[in-house]
């Protein structure tokens, strides 16, 4: 595939039009029109739908439009960076992140990084769902224990593990006995699994409140309603201080917090800086660590 005759095209779809993108760029608009007509013979593929006034991309222009656009950008950034000897972190960085972990640390990370690279427009997106960091235009995802995904890279910056904590006053139920408890959804399982210093046992709940989120849960919890289900990190100040008291783990895989980005894609200096901030504030990935940005 020619690059020249494909940047042209990513111009013209990304200025939407043959003229406006002449005018954009000072390049010739016959250029333009003989380059994309060039690849859209190449790829035999017609990549615009073109009308008296208008000019509009097809399916598979779209398409293409999608997949490359991020590649030509990064392309063009290398090369900038090679060319003035270093690569400087620039330009716009969008980062879609959980819920949990925004409302706990995004904040300050996201802070420090603007502080340390002002150049980088930062951009997060705080929300659960799957993303398609192509179709959606992400650079960077940050999500837990994802699925494998062969069209994504990655690694694990930061784990967590699950504990069943309650108030002091409150017993911790015995044999058949449920204790009240606080669920983070109306979904949640009313038997938990846990380990202790002597064994493992279950715990039995009856749900007397749902909520949906970690912080409110834990809120909750601090004030006495019932147990609840909740990352160590989100609670070990209280444990540390006797507020809420530990009834056990839950038995089951720890909390992995990834970051993700897609394997066919040059890594940017914008993302390679924001993974390296995140391995600066996180440099051994224990919960004590992410406890320490989430405070009392």
């Amino acid at each position: 595939m020619d690059l020249l005759a494909l940047a042209d095209f990513n111009l013209v779809a990304r200025h939407g039009g043959f003229g406006k993108a002449a005018r954009a760029t000072g390049r010739p608009k016959a250029t333009l029109s003989r380059r994309v007509a060039e690849l859209e013979s190449g790829l035999d593929l017609r990549l615009f739908e073109r009308g008296a006034r208008n000019l509009k991309l097809t399916e598979e222009g779209r398409a293409l439009f999608e997949r490359t656009g991020a590649l030509l950008a990064e392309l063009d950034e290398t090369a900038s960076a090679i060319a003035s000897g270093g690569q400087k972190p620039k330009g716009r960085l969008r980062i879609s992140a959980p819920l949990h972990f925004s409302q706990t640390a995004m904040g300050r990370i996201a802070a420090g990084f603007t502080l340390k690279y002002p150049e980088v427009r930062l951009e997060v997106t705080s929300e659960d769902r799957p993303v398609d960091m192509i179709e959606e235009g992400y650079d960077l995802v940050i999500r837990v224990n994802p699925d494998p995904d062969e069209s994504l890279v990655g690694r694990a910056f930061l784990r967590d593990r699950l504990v069943v904590v309650a108030s002091p006053d409150l017993p911790r139920p015995t044999g058949e006995l449920a204790a009240p408890g606080v669920a983070r959804g109306a979904g949640e399982a009313q038997t938990w699994h846990v380990k202790t210093p002597v064994g493992r046992s279950t715990i039995k709940i009856e749900p007397v409140l749902i909520l949906s989120t970690l912080i409110t849960v834990r809120d909750a919890v601090r004030a006495g309603v019932g147990a609840g289900r909740l990352p160590i990190s989100l609670v070990s100040h209280d444990l540390a201080d006797g507020t809420l008291v530990n009834w056990g783990d839950i038995d089951g895989p720890e909390i992995a917090l990834w970051t993700l980005y897609p394997s066919r894609r040059l890594l940017s200096a914008r993302v390679s800086a924001f993974l390296d901030f995140l391995k600066q504030a996180f440099p051994n990935g224990t919960p004590h660590e992410l406890a320490a940005y989430i405070g009392r």
